[in-house]
């Protein structure tokens, strides 16, 4: 066997060294895992996945309702039931539209349709209104093996569908729909992703871009970071109680062609976080901006009917696009949203939802119809509960009356309490909120010392996160600061929803007052 020359042997001892101890340490911190060979030999295999191999849009991705401050929300939580002291005695999660999470009754007729659709022995039963069991027997008979355990079609239950279509066609004031546009889904989340991925293509200055309001829900800039589109802003005014100001849209616009290809339009109304309702005129300035601009159109309109500031009214896109004539109504392309999960409904866990396309084009429709398809179906319970939503009980129907008082009584409610927050918020030195007139939501502006902005800014947070995160760990109040939404720079916010019972929302607003008294104080 030959001789290693001394110097060489050294060198070789000193990498021996090195890769024994970057295998240690690649174990401890999990990017390889020890085995064991067949003569009992200690052998180390480099994990496939790792967070260096993964795809790296998915570590962009971030979603703020659900971050870092709902997390440490959770594990609180636990601290309190293993006997924990806190100043407070349990955690008031303000920081998501789950109506029912936060205590908000469901609809009797809605659940009673449900409870004999997911057991048909029910229909026997005499203790549920002659309405409700013919609903859940025609739904019924449009699952296959009459059950709802089986799968439907793609694209949607047909018999659902066209009721989709016969709901969107009252509420537009007799302007046709078309069944075979619309696309039911898993609650409208689901079908957003879909129509941003079909939108998505080229590269360098050809990439897609997609205008998002700013302030926006998270789930726009995370699927856009998932799909590696570009995301481009234009903001909303808040002086104007957040209104859309098409010449801020053109700004953004003119700014994104210098680097990108922007091919769609996002629009949020009622707003998400901002709680503001779009008028007539400005939902025509920007169909007449996105049909001059050459852009597809993107209407979230889950908020339909979360209506409360006198003055403000809902009008869906569509309807404003055909009222408009044939020069806009034959050429705009457009998708609409509506979900299961929030106005007076408010049943999230049932993902719900669906979309209506307009002036698809009839090979990206084909795709579209494809892509859908992939995914089987959307979940035939909350396509059941749609068909509820869409074809509530009708004037003369047994269960008309309580439905009519139980959807009244919950929207009255909400709008009381949107007015609560508002002036409860206002009332407060340092906080400024505008009028929520309409969604689940208010999205004031908070005021912070300078000290704390550095203070923050030395722990690697966002001025509000580190806000929010004191309030949550002195009062257990969990909001979501508005960082995670998107803000002019130099200004800052947080969310809170409406939806606690009034006697809770009381207590939160009174905590949230003393909290910011007592934390500008503190760092004045």
């Amino acid at each position: 066997m030959p001789k290693v020359p001394r110097q060489a042997a050294g060198r070789l001892a000193v990498l021996a060294t090195w890769r024994s101890l970057s295998v240690f340490f690649a174990i401890r911190c999990g990017s390889v895992e020890p085995t064991m060979t067949e003569n009992g030999v200690h052998s180390h295999r480099e994990r496939v996945l790792t967070a260096d191999t993964m795809n790296p849009n998915v570590k962009k991705v971030e979603y703020a309702v659900r971050g870092p401050i709902v997390q440490r929300a959770l594990q609180i939580e636990k601290e309190l039931k293993a006997g924990a002291k806190k100043p407070f005695s349990e955690v008031i999660k303000a920081n998501i539209g789950d109506a029912h999470a936060m205590g908000q009754r469901p609809i009797t007729f809605f659940r009673q349709v449900m409870a004999m659709c997911m057991y048909p022995e029910l229909l026997d039963d005499n203790k549920f209104p002659e309405d409700a069991k013919n609903r859940a027997r025609r739904i019924l008979q449009s699952c296959g093996g009459c059950s709802i355990g089986a799968y439907s079609a793609s694209q949607g239950i047909e018999c659902v569908r066209k009721d989709v279509a016969r709901y969107i066609q009252r509420r537009d004031g007799g302007i046709p729909s078309d069944p075979d546009n619309i696309y039911l889904s898993t609650g409208a989340s689901d079908a957003i992703t879909t129509m941003l991925k079909l939108l998505v293509s080229g590269s360098g200055c050809s990439r897609t871009g997609v205008l998002i309001s700013v302030p926006q829900y998270p789930l726009y800039s995370a699927a856009l970071a998932d799909l590696g589109a570009v995301r481009v802003d234009y903001f909303l005014d808040e002086a104007r109680c957040w209104s859309l100001d098409v010449g801020e849209l053109r700004r953004a616009l003119t700014a994104a062609r210098e680097h990108c290809c922007p091919r769609a339009l996002c629009i949020i109304n009622p707003g998400n976080p901002t709680g503001q309702v779009q008028s007539r005129q400005c939902i025509e300035d920007v169909i007449r901006f996105a049909a001059e601009e050459h852009l597809f159109l993107m209407a979230d309109e889950v908020y339909q009917d979360n209506v409360y500031a006198e003055g403000c009214k809902f009008h869906s896109f569509k309807k404003v696009l055909f009222e408009m004539g044939p020069e806009y109504s034959s050429t705009v392309e457009l998708a609409s949203f509506h979900s299961t999960s929030k106005c007076y409904m408010g049943e999230c866990g049932f993902r719900g939802g669906y979309m209506e396309v307009i002036n698809l084009d009839p090979d990206v429709k084909a795709q579209l119809t494809k892509l859908v398809s992939v995914r089987l179906c959307p979940p035939v319970p909350g396509q059941a509960l749609l068909d509820l939503v869409v074809n509530p009980p009708e004037l003369g129907e047994p269960s008309y009356a309580t439905f009519m008082k139980e959807r009244t009584a919950t929207l009255d409610e909400l709008a009381l309490k949107a007015r609560l927050t508002e002036q409860a918020l206002n009332a407060v030195p340092g906080i400024s909120c505008n009028p929520v007139q309409g969604a689940m939501y208010s999205f004031p502006r908070i005021a912070l010392p300078e000290r704390a902005i550095r203070e923050a800014e030395e722990t690697g947070q966002a001025p509000d996160m580190f806000y929010c995160m004191k309030l949550l760990e002195e009062t257990g109040i969990c909001l979501v600061p508005g960082s995670g939404f998107g803000q002019r720079d130099g200004t800052f916010h947080f969310r809170m929803t409406i939806l606690p019972p009034t006697e809770k929302l009381q207590i939160v607003l009174a905590k949230v007052k003393e909290f910011h008294q007592s934390f500008t104080q503190r760092y004045s």
